[in-house]
């Protein structure tokens, strides 16, 4: 009789909460985050654009010739990462970067602008399903107690 035994990391059943790692904030965060991020993607799918993607178009179309440094502070992203973003949507016809000298700011294009209503659904899809799942209340909670943690964090 053979018996086969599956590797604990190919049980998709099992629950972040019974796993032999459930107490470590780096495991539990890191899960967290691959769940939320697959939401998401899923919510955002229907721009054809990464959450991070959209944000940053979403924060461009609310500061017209906002600057590289202060999106990477806003988004909490390292400037290189912003770069990469920003060249991603220049390529999309949705934004353009001027430069004044050593200064770089970033503008929505009119097809940018467009999608407003379309970013802003997305958005509402996203909190709409995370709450559906974690309850309003909850929900507000726990985004507020991962901002601090953050903060305190960075210090």
């Amino acid at each position: 009789m053979h018996i086969q035994i599956k590797p604990l990391y190919l049980c998709p059943t099992l629950k972040t909460t019974e796993s032999k790692y459930r107490q470590c904030l780096y495991f539990t965060a890191n899960a967290l985050a691959r769940k939320i991020e697959k939401l998401a993607l899923e919510s955002w799918s229907k721009v054809d654009l990464s959450p991070s993607h959209a944000y940053l178009l979403m924060l461009v179309i609310e500061e017209p010739g906002v600057q590289p440094t202060t999106i990477a502070e806003h988004l909490q992203l390292q400037p290189s990462t912003i770069t990469r973003l920003i060249e991603k949507l220049e390529e999309k016809k949705l934004v353009v970067r001027t430069t004044e000298g050593k200064i770089t700011n970033v503008y929505p294009t009119p097809k940018g602008k467009d999608m407003i209503p379309r970013l802003k659904d997305c958005v509402n899809d996203f909190y709409n399903s995370y709450s559906a799942i974690l309850g309003k209340e909850e929900s507000a909670r726990l985004v507020q107690a991962i901002g601090k943690f953050a903060d305190k964090l960075s210090d």
